[in-house]
Order: structure tokens, then C-alpha cells, then sequence
């Protein structure tokens, strides 16, 4: 009997991926985007992109269909770099296959990839995703790509932590949240002394419906230091707020709104300069 389209959320892609560490065929999950299926809403202050349920299909959520996972060996990444490890990375990708399917158990449990996804392993997929970033060489961009899947795997949490509130998906998503903070800004540091470059990054998203390319990652290195860096020493946090806000400021030199960087956008950025300005002023007082 053929499938019903219109009743049903997501497909698996006719053509085949094979994983590149355990020769895994396998296909990959898509979500089919018509029909009603997407209804959106806002846009958070972390660029994250709300949408309301279904009468139909209920919740969706579109990260949770976004990075590939093999079923097998659970080896994960953005759908561009798949195949694209590096030999060099694949010892590595290998030895750490029983702790990596361990690790993702121990925190997301019944984990199965080749059923349709839940929001369990959607969540996981990113973690895997971030994990799995450390078998990549530097000409691939992995810090800002780990960095985008811990803030994806974030959002994802506070989804699980509405449907499971007893079991400490909001810490959990807290974690994650301070894990992009830094990788977030380690990814700036290390593009500006030419360790690593940024150009393997093709897309910075942060969420699957708009690119708010470079100026967007130079707002969240500012936010998410602002919100989840240093807290506890006056002084540390000072200077991280510094930090933040001359990274704010270079948005304010790149010209006026545009498609990537829409009016709203800026307001976001103008918003959070204030806030980090009125902090430090305080502080300086």
C-alpha cells in the first residue's frame, strides 16, 4: 500500500548513505515541510525559530531531522561533512564507538536510529553531532559546528524538559548552553589568530529557516557570554563583558539591515549592547 504523504510527518530519502566508519547503509530521515506541517512562530533571543503545534501533526521540530546519524555505529555530523571525515579522524572515530553510544544512552535513553525520530533522538543527534566534531581536522570549521550543535542541542532539552519535567533536561540544557558559550567564542579566537578558519562553515543558521550568517555568530558569541559566562568573580566577569560587548560593536560597523541581517535582528544586537553597556556601567561605578 502506498504511503498516505499528506498524514504523515517525515520520509527516509530514496537514496542511500553509507557510513563512512562502519560501512553502514542506511537512509536518511527528511521532514516534509508542506501541508500545514510548519506553522511559524517567533524568534527567540537566541535566533532560535518557534513554531506552533499541528492541528494535524502536533509538535514539530525541525532540528530534529538535521544532522545525520548512522544507526549503527552512531557516528553523527551535518549532512555536508558525512563523508567527508577525515582519515586521520577515523582511529579516533573508531576507538570511541562503545563510550560514544554509552554517553548518549546514559542521557538520552532508548535511543533507536532507525526508527522515525522522537524529540529523544533528535536531542541526541546533536549531542552525537558536537561529539563527534572532535574527528575533524581544523580546515572543516569543527569548533563553530560543535558549537552550533550544543546550541541545538540546547533548545532541543528545553523541549524534552517540557514532556519530562522531573528529569533534569533544564539543567542539562543550561549545560549545553554554557558549552556553546565557550565554543562559540573559541571558534572567533581561533579565527583571528588564523588557527582555525571559519570558511567550512557554508551555513551559521543558528535554526534551519534563516542564515544570519557571520554578524549572527558574532551576536551569539556576545550573548551567550553575557548570559552563560563567567557569573561568580566580579573581575572575570568584567572582562568577559568587555569582551562581548566589542564583539556587539563590530555588528554596528558592517552596514545597515539587509537579508542576513534583517532590522529585527539588529534590534536584538542593540538590546543586548545596552544591556552589557548598563552592567559594565554599573560595575564601573
Amino acid at each position: 500500500m502506498p504511503e498516505d504523504r499528506e498524514s504523515t510527518l517525515s520520509f527516509f530519502a530514496k537514496k542511500e548513505t553509507e557510513c563512512p566508519l562502519c560501512e553502514t547503509i542506511f537512509r536518511k530521515e527528511e521532514l516534509r515541510t508542506g501541508g500545514g506541517r510548519l506553522i511559524a512562530g517567533a524568534i527567540t533571543d537566541e535566533l532560535h525559530r518557534l513554531y506552533e503545534p499541528s492541528a494535524k501533526y502536533g509538535d514539530v521540530f525541525p532540528l530534529v531531522y538535521q544532522s545525520v546519524v548512522c544507526p549503527e555505529c552512531w557516528y553523527a555530523s551535518m549532512e555536508a561533512d558525512f563523508s567527508q571525515i577525515p582519515a586521520s579522524g577515523k582511529p579516533k572515530a573508531k576507538d570511541d564507538y562503545e563510550k560514544r553510544k554509552k554517553d548518549a544512552s546514559l542521557i538520552f535513553p532508548g535511543l533507536n536510529f532507525n526508527e522515525n525520530r522522537t524529540l529523544m533522538e533528535g536531542a541526541a543527534s546533536q549531542y552525537l553531532t558536537l561529539r563527534c566534531y572532535d574527528y575533524f581536522n581544523k580546515d572543516t570549521s569543527p569548533t563553530i559546528k560543535q558549537g552550533l550543535a550544543s546550541l541545538r542541542c540546547a533548545w532541543l532539552l528545553d523541549e524534552l524538559n517540557k514532556k519530562y519535567s522531573s528529569q533534569h533536561y533544564d539543567w542539562l540544557a543550561t549545560l549545553f548552553r554554557k558549552k556553546a558559550q565557550y565554543l562559540y567564542n573559541e571558534a572567533l579566537a581561533r579565527e583571528q589568530s588564523g588557527v582555525e578558519t571559519l570558511s567550512g562553515m557554508k551555513v551559521f543558521g543558528p535554526d534551519t529557516d534563516k542564515n544570519y550568517s557571520y554578524e549572527g555568530m558574532l551576536y551569539l558569541c556576545a550573548y551567550l557570554r553575557y548570559n552563560f559566562g563567567p557569573a561568580h568573580d566580579e573581575a572575570e566577569r568584567t572582562t568577559s563583558l568587555e569582551d562581548a560587548r566589542r564583539t556587539i560593536a563590530k555588528l554596528f560597523g558592517m552596514g545597515k539591515a539587509s537579508k542576513d541581517k534583517p532590522g529585527s535582528f539588529l534590534e536584538h544586537a542593540r538590546t543586548l549592547y545596552d544591556t552589557i553597556n548598563k552592567e559594565l556601567s554599573g560595575n564601573s561605578e
